[in-house]
């Protein structure tokens, strides 16, 4: 159990320290925060070519909206007098609109069990917003087998890199049908449909890769093009990023002048010599951004070598960092930004700081711990109707009747 009395006296011990570190990151801070209000008096193809300049990849270019707005945050101009006016606003944006999310999780193989079995589970949400509440809440659950655990070197790790993996090719490939699906909306007159992926749609890896790696890549890309094809909007929505895409495209234009332990987040939510930060607003967020992220394969560039994919910082909560949005650069060439920025804000309003679709998928997706052990039971039956060997160790049914 935890002390609180000695953690208490420990911390003050360290006062001096956090005081010191705080003070220190602060000064360094103030020379992204100078930099970035400096964008607002730049053109997006003056930073374009000062950043490629000096670096093949600077993080994040700022696309041409950086030029209308003359600023990186776009405030959100609706204001709101209680959470009923927002509701009223939210339902006038979703409805008769679909939305999608799908998440999964996994039941790991462990070492407590004698035959390598693990599972994955993925669940889709769709909504479709109309006036009878009626929505598609489908499960899919897959058992991995254990010659699918035990192919190649590795041993357990390699055995959960492909659990987890398997998870995130099932999540994408209901996402996909999502796209597919609700192809050709326009021609039908249906409001623009979003599909959410609680993840990030940039994958990067140093190279060289591996094989997993390569999949993870192939499968993300697979999607993203698909929306593309499709023209049906995908976002990839993470809750608390530490992506540093703007800090480093600052480092390159200041030519390193720049050195501070900060992430994006920390730069645009953080209250700096007293002024208001960057997105300070509910509903603010900062321009289109094209991801031009070291580590990024060529895979990221479309046929002309521009980025497939870019990001929004969007204030989601009234005092909570800003949720990073991983988004297809065709939406925003394609003038469907602002529509699908609603609708995000929209699904948050509604899931009180988080997109309700998101927060639902998670919700039915999620394994338990009694769910894992209530799973190697069942193995446990199907093993003696199959007279095969499979036994769980003493040591893990006793911290199962314990816990």
């Amino acid at each position: 159990m935890l002390y609180r009395h000695h953690l208490a006296s420990a911390l003050d011990a360290r006062r001096a320290d956090f005081v010191r570190f705080e003070r220190d990151w602060q000064a360094e801070a103030r020379c992204y925060v100078e930099h970035l209000r400096a964008l607002g008096s730049r053109s997006h193809e003056d930073v374009r070519r000062a950043a490629l300049a000096i670096m093949k990849s600077p993080g994040a270019l700022p696309s041409a909206e950086l030029d209308e707005r003359k600023a990186v945050a776009v405030p959100f101009e609706n204001i709101w007098r209680s959470h009923e006016e927002a509701r009223s606003w939210a339902i006038e944006v979703l409805q008769n609109r679909v939305t999608c999310a799908a998440d999964g999780s996994q039941i790991l193989p462990g070492r407590d069990i004698s035959l390598p079995v693990a599972a994955v589970q993925a669940v889709v949400f769709e909504n479709p917003h109309t006036r009878a509440g009626s929505y598609r809440k489908e499960a899919h659950f897959e058992v991995v087998a254990p010659e699918e655990l035990l192919e190649g070197e590795g041993g357990q790790a390699r055995a959960e890199a492909a659990v987890n993996f398997r998870r995130f090719q099932l999540e994408t490939e209901l996402l996909g049908e999502f796209l597919k699906k609700h192809a050709g909306w326009r021609a039908r007159g249906e409001r623009v449909p979003v599909a959410f992926l609680d993840g990030t749609l940039l994958i990067s890896y140093a190279r060289p890769r591996t094989n997993i790696q390569d999949k993870y890549v192939s499968a993300i890309i697979d999607l993203v093009k698909l929306s593309r094809a499709t023209e049906v909007p995908l976002i990839g929505y993470i809750d608390r990023s530490y992506a540093r895409d703007i800090v480093n495209m600052l480092e390159t234009i200041a030519s390193n002048r720049c050195r501070a332990a900060l992430n994006d987040a920390q730069l645009l939510h953080h209250s700096f010599d007293g002024a208001p930060p960057a997105l300070h607003g509910w509903g603010d967020r900062t321009i289109f951004c094209y991801a031009l992220r070291e580590g990024l394969g060529a895979e990221f560039m479309d046929e002309e070598g521009e980025p497939l994919v870019g990001f929004i910082y969007l204030q989601t909560t009234g005092d909570a960092a800003p949720a990073r949005l991983d988004v297809p650069s065709w939406i925003y060439e394609a003038g469907l930004l602002d529509e699908v920025m609603d609708v995000v804000r929209a699904e948050c309003v509604v899931g009180n700081g988080y997109p309700y679709a998101v927060e639902t998928a998670d919700a039915a997706a999620v394994i338990t711990a009694a769910d894992r052990w209530e799973f190697l039971r069942a193995v446990q039956e199907f093993a003696k109707k199959q007279d095969f060997a499979f036994h769980i160790s003493r040591k893990a049914m006793s911290k199962s009747r314990r816990r």
